[in-house]
């Protein structure tokens, strides 16, 4: 049963192949068997698990359907979850229980999803690799030796190695995307506004967007349309129709026109991803896709942009952390500064505290011009390229990273070389847009992925053009050996 998709799950239901209860035990003894392995959650959720499931059995045997009825999935440790641990894989909230549902929790639990557990995540996700987590790194299944990005790493890991069929995550800079490419997933980070924020806890407010990991596009279509909407209680959603995801999914790709940055092949790019980029690009040309060269300018602005744009936002939204309220607090501390000081120096870890610094830097009297201001110019400017080339083609398609996964440590004594990981994703959180990884190969048997840009809004169209590829192609059927 594990090894099966999100779709053939919800049939399987349907069909009274199985009930929830006991494929929600199976995957329950999977986890407790393989996870030791991978440290892909946080915490296990075993009797919420089975009476979710039990309360889908008895909805379905009282006539009600839906493809979310009865399915287990996990959430990323920030989506807040009532009276479970949120760590945000952080010593600063390791004893911090919700005491509400974030609306994609919740969303996802009036659907009838069964949540089996937390996943793993780099701190506050903050990092490209997972292993910024207090609760240590987690392993890709591909190679235990090696990461399996960030800061996701937990729910594409655990979806990766069939411990269960989705899971959520958030995407702030590729946070969805990365770790789908480097774990042979499809992952998708929806338009800005159109997944509730509310109970998400923040990294960089302006960026921030959850979404779906699953393996294939017609999974994370079912999950989406489970999560996504209008919400109230958020202040950035935005009240936008949501269509019916699965029912576009087999849309012709006849006159598709693709965008093909000439920006995306530059001396950054790993040759043997830059050719399964193309034998993607010609897949999706026998489909009846039209393929141009297009141009996004200043792409090359995006990383200094984004790392100063994103820790400005981050320093300020952490400043809630400070040992009074809830979370870590210091032992006694000897007055109010001392609680404020060893409180965060103790809760927080390196790279948070490092993006804490650079971002009140930033914001800073005598620097918020130089720095902080420029970076939301070079923002509009980077969405001024998106929307000049969205009159010329109808989605934009490059990799998604221009390296596959590197070993656990490797790039630890230099964050910066991390940071390029995300020089093709951050531009779509800058901008706003939706974008979506999908599985496109493999490089020295570590998967690789290729991904597609759309207008605002446009994730149906997304999800189309990758579930016609995976119509046609077997890199997403593809299990890591031992899972």
């Amino acid at each position: 049963m594990h090894q099966l998709t999100l779709a053939e799950i919800a049939r399987g239901l349907a069909d009274k192949k199985f009930s929830s209860e006991e494929l929600t035990k199976v995957l329950l003894a999977r986890i407790a068997q393989l996870d030791p392995q991978l440290n892909s959650f946080i915490s296990l959720t075993e009797d919420l698990a089975l009476t979710q499931a039990k309360a889908a059995d008895a909805r379905r045997a009282n006539g009600e359907s839906g493809a979310l009825l009865g399915t287990p999935i996990a959430h990323k440790d920030l989506f807040c979850t009532q009276g479970i641990r949120t760590s945000c894989g952080s010593k600063m909230l390791d004893n911090f229980k919700a005491p509400y549902d974030a609306t994609v929790v919740a969303r996802l639990a009036a659907a009838g999803a069964v949540t089996l557990g937390k996943t793993n995540m780099d701190e506050f996700a903050m990092g490209s690799a997972n292993e910024s987590s207090y609760y240590g790194a987690v392993k890709n299944p591909w190679n235990l030796e090696y990461v399996p990005g960030g800061s996701s790493g937990g729910s594409a890991a655990a979806v990766a190695a069939r411990l269960l069929p989705a899971a959520t995550g958030t995407d702030t800079g590729g946070s969805i995307r990365q770790p789908a490419a480097l774990t042979n997933l499809t992952g998708l980070k929806p338009t800005y506004g159109r997944v509730s924020r509310w109970g998400m806890i923040a990294y960089a407010s302006s960026l921030d967007q959850g979404g779906p990991l699953a393996r294939t596009a017609e999974d994370c279509a079912i999950l989406l349309q489970g999560m996504a909407g209008f919400d109230p209680n958020d202040s950035t959603s935005i009240d936008e129709p949501v269509p019916d995801y699965s029912a576009s999914l087999n849309g012709s790709l006849q006159g598709l026109r693709i965008g093909v940055p000439k920006e995306y092949f530059g001396a950054g790019l790993d040759p043997r991803i830059a050719d399964l980029i193309h034998n993607s690009v010609k897949e999706l040309e026998k489909l009846g896709a039209v393929v141009k060269e297009i141009s996004l300018p200043n792409m090359q602005h995006a990383i200094p942009a984004y790392y100063v744009i994103a820790p400005a936002e981050a320093s300020s939204n952490l400043s809630r952390f400070d040992g009074v309220r809830f979370g870590y607090r210091c032992e006694n501390p000897v007055n109010l500064m001392d609680l404020y000081k060893r409180s965060r120096g103790e809760g927080f870890g390196p790279e948070v505290q490092r993006r804490i610094m650079v971002g009140a830097y930033a914001l800073s009297a005598g620097y918020y011009d130089a720095y902080y201001l420029k970076a939301q110019k070079i923002r509009r400017l980077i969405k001024n390229d998106f929307m000049a080339a969205f009159n010329e083609v109808d989605i934009i398609l490059g990799p998604t990273t221009p390296n596959p996964a590197w070993k656990l440590g490797a790039k630890n004594s230099d964050p910066v070389a991390a940071y390029l990981e995300d020089v093709y994703t951050i531009t779509a959180n800058l901008a706003g847009l939706p974008g979506l990884s999908m599985p496109a190969g493999f490089v020295d048997g570590l998967p690789v992925g290729v991904q597609l840009l759309a207008p605002y809004f446009q994730e149906g169209r997304l999800l189309n053009v990758a579930h016609q590829y995976q119509l046609h192609t077997d890199w997403h059927t593809r299990t890591p050996q031992g899972f």
